[in-house]
């Protein structure tokens, strides 16, 4: 078996994850970063104001750990967003634009039945690495 180039990306600006798994791993030229809630990083509560503050800090979130990792938004391939309710799609997706307004990466976007913490959204990310 050979080694695989895998290491864990622990960011300083995100909160801490609240379970068993690693904020994301790096593997080779890409980062794969887990879902991230709306958590403000000082406290690890959720942010007030409903999902589009919360998606706004997803984001913010997000930003954090695919720098720690080597990577930025703009390397962003593909994301995944869970909403508790689908009819917030439109809220979440107003703020989703605002981090991605040229030359968005793929995404899917499902509707479950709970996410962690009582949060209303989820985002969760693959990332090329810069240079």
């Amino acid at each position: 078996m050979t080694s695989v180039d895998r290491y864990v990306v622990v960011p300083s600006g995100a909160p801490k994850p609240l379970g068993p798994y690693s904020p994301a791993i790096r593997s080779g030229r890409f980062v794969f970063a887990s879902g991230t809630i709306g958590n403000e990083p000082a406290t690890g509560k959720l942010v007030p104001g409903g999902v589009e503050a919360e998606t706004r800090q997803a984001l913010t979130n997000l930003v954090a750990i695919l720098e720690a990792g080597g990577a930025s938004l703009a390397g962003v391939v593909k994301t995944t967003v869970f909403l508790l309710d689908i009819a917030t799609f439109q809220a979440m997706n107003r703020v989703y634009a605002e981090f991605f307004p040229v030359d968005p990466p793929a995404r899917s976007t499902i509707q479950v039945g709970a996410l962690p913490g009582g949060a209303a959204v989820e985002i969760e990310a693959v990332a090329a690495v810069s240079g």
